[in-house]
């Protein structure tokens, strides 16, 4: 074999084994198993029992090492979790939908399973890693679905690479503007779901527990994420919190950003794919989601009830009805 060919080879082979690393099994990564404390019908009781469940990683072209989990085969469904979440959290959603789909969910830079940095902690960088990810899994038609930050990051993805590749877009309870700015007038502030109007006092707040109030930071999100009310989201939390270790002094670096982004230009005239979009009665995003629905074109809302868990943590307080709709939704 000419030499040339041999060094490009041997160059190719060491490319590939950089950057692709094969998927493993779930259990292996995290090194034993877990038992949920709930024992709920239709879900696993134990990490083992969710077979077929993986952790891979592969590598940014700015050198950062992102983990994802995937799981079962046919169409692909990328998620985006929200700010300082990770796959950990999506098990049961990845266990009901995994039999139907290839769900994927990347760890975000500095968050679950994936490497900690202090570069590139931008949403416009998220949004780069989004669409790296996509490309490393050879997508060329995929549905995505962005929670909270995750929505924004892919908000980003859109302004950034258009809606090539995206197939149907999904936004589950993401303002489109969390800095509310002093010269809105309150209907202005609804339609984008504006929380804080000191992005500095809600950053401190969420990151270290410093003390706010309700006029500087809307709280709600906070105390619905800490109202254990769902025994599908006790058995998510558990197995996250057993597993993933959060760096605040990590998670914290990404959030003025995010908080200060304004989203309503792509919102209006970029998002040219069928979308839904996911609220409920518990959650002060609501009106804001509503102006979405009414300027996407032929967007659909899904807005729940408080009986039916409608706050920011949805999917995963009542996993049945939103993998339920979501399917319905992505199918019809």
């Amino acid at each position: 074999m000419d030499f040339r060919i041999r060094t490009a080879l041997g160059a190719l082979a060491l490319l590939v084994s950089t950057s692709l690393a094969l998927a493993a099994p779930a259990i292996e990564v995290l090194g034993h198993d877990f038992r949920f404390p709930n024992k709920l019908e239709g879900l696993p009781a134990k990490l083992s029992d969710f077979k077929g469940l993986q952790i891979n990683s592969f590598t940014t072209s700015d050198g950062v090492r992102l983990s994802y989990w995937e799981a079962g085969s046919g169409k692909p469904l990328v998620f985006i979790p929200g700010w300082s979440a990770n796959g950990a959290e999506y098990i049961n959603v990845m266990y009901l939908l995994s039999k139907n789909y290839h769900v994927y969910v990347l760890d975000p830079r500095n968050q679950g399973l994936s490497q900690r940095v202090d570069y590139g902690t931008r949403i416009a960088r998220f949004s780069v890693d989004l669409k790296e990810f996509s490309t490393h899994l050879g997508l060329k038609s995929a549905d995505y679905i962005g929670w909270s930050m995750g929505a924004s990051v892919l908000w980003g993805y859109i302004d950034l690479f258009g809606t090539q590749g995206m197939r149907k877009a999904v936004f589950v309870d993401e303002p489109v503007s969390i800095y509310s700015h002093a010269d809105w007038s309150e209907q202005e502030r609804l339609e984008a779901g504006g929380m804080t109007s000191s992005v500095e006092r809600m950053v401190a707040s969420f990151t270290a527990g410093a003390p706010t109030n309700q006029l500087v930071v809307d709280m709600k999100v906070i105390e619905r994420a800490i109202a254990t009310d769902s025994p599908y989201y006790v058995n998510s939390l558990a197995f996250a919190n057993a597993f993933i270790k959060t760096d605040p002094a990590f998670t914290a670096k990404v959030l003025f950003d995010h908080a200060t982004n304004d989203w309503r230009d792509v919102i209006r005239h970029k998002i040219t794919v069928p979308t839904a979009i996911f609220s409920g009665e518990y959650s002060h995003n609501l009106p804001s989601q509503r102006w979405m629905a009414s300027v996407i074109p032929h967007a659909r809302l899904y807005a729940y009830t408080e009986a039916e868990q409608g706050d920011h943590f949805l999917m995963f307080k009542n996993p049945f009805r939103f993998t339920q709709d979501l399917r319905d939704f992505l199918e019809h």
